[in-house]
């Protein structure tokens, strides 16, 4: 780690937000008195306030939490209204999408990488999105991390969360590698549609910490045909001090890209031209601790203005040792 970043820490800078003008930033804010500590990990949006969220950890199944945002895109308020539990074991569940033309729920699970249907009492339907093989035989902590679907598009998107095994090395401090990733489209009928490469930034970290994660933790796909990525990345050194998570909000639009074929190398294949939208770092310090690691991202509610809303919820892995929170965000694009 730089020592620019140190000195940030040891300040108790929280939150070092790079904003594109498109782009409104709200607060992190957590409810701890209506949100259950949680591994929220996923999180997608039915309608009014109403959302369904996944946890990576406890039983399978989905939680519903209303969300209120008032006229400029800010949390007012949020509660877990229940938990919908499955028949099935505990898969490691990453992320959930909203299928609004059955009115079921796609929901990917890492530990077995599937992405399965539930109807919205849990049950499964027995439908599957088919992945390509050449996402099987990933280690289950870089498999199946984001997932989204637009009814206007009528396309799901999904991704792994690192480079698969067979494209190349996973990025770390100080092995040069930027993580290569397929990204995934199907359409209305759970059909398999293009691949297209995905890029990302070179870690921020210098020196690898005790922990260290980085990849796409989210997908979330607007009307306009583009896709929203979400780069994350998660060093925790030994001391604790000076963890941060980095936060990178990209827009990319897969129909002005060259697609390839799932069966194709990703060698000599042209990644994806992507625009930062917006940026923001958390992290523990001195004084306070902000540090908020966002897995989960959907499109919301539109403002009166026309303006979308973008809904985060971060993983807290249970409020770890009672430092972290369940915190949720939200940002604003036009």
């Amino acid at each position: 780690m730089t020592s620019r970043l140190i000195l940030m820490f040891i300040v108790g800078c929280l939150s070092l937000p790079v904003m594109a003008q498109q782009v409104e930033e709200h607060e992190q804010v957590a409810f701890p008195d209506s949100i259950p500590a949680g591994g929220y990990s996923g999180i997608t949006w039915l309608g009014d306030d109403r959302y369904a969220v996944v946890s990576d950890n406890g039983k399978d199944g989905f939680f519903l939490f209303r969300i209120s945002i008032d006229s400029v895109g800010a949390v007012r308020s949020a509660a877990c209204t229940g938990f919908v539990g499955s028949t099935m074991p505990n898969h490691d569940n990453e992320d959930i999408a909203w299928f609004a033309p059955d009115s079921t729920l796609f929901i990917s699970s890492e530990r077995d990488t599937q992405i399965r249907e539930f109807s919205l009492q849990g049950v499964p339907t027995g439908r599957l999105l088919p992945l390509p093989d050449v996402f099987r035989g990933t280690s289950p902590a870089y498999s199946l991390e984001a997932l989204t679907y637009n009814a206007v598009t009528h396309r799901f998107w999904t991704t792994s969360e690192s480079t698969l095994e067979g494209d190349g090395l996973r990025a770390d401090p100080g092995n040069g590698a930027r993580n290569r990733l397929r990204i995934q489209s199907f359409d209305d009928s759970l059909r398999a549609g293009a691949q297209y490469l995905y890029e990302m930034d070179e870690p921020m970290a210098q020196v690898m910490p005790e922990r260290f994660a980085m990849g796409v933790s989210a997908l979330a796909a607007p009307d306009d045909g583009s896709l929203l990525v979400l780069e994350r990345e998660f060093a925790v050194p030994e001391s604790k001090i000076g963890a941060f998570v980095s936060c990178r909000l990209y827009q990319v639009w897969p129909d002005q890209e060259k697609s390839f074929l799932p069966t194709d190398s990703i060698a000599g294949q042209t990644p994806m031209k992507k625009t930062l939208l917006t940026e923001w770092m958390t992290a523990i310090g001195l004084l306070e601790v902000s540090l908020a690691n966002y897995e989960g991202m959907c499109l919301g509610p539109k403002l009166p203005d026309g303006r979308q809303v973008l809904v985060l919820i971060s993983d807290s892995q249970n409020q770890y040792e009672g430092v972290l929170k369940d915190w949720i965000k939200t940002l604003v694009i036009d």
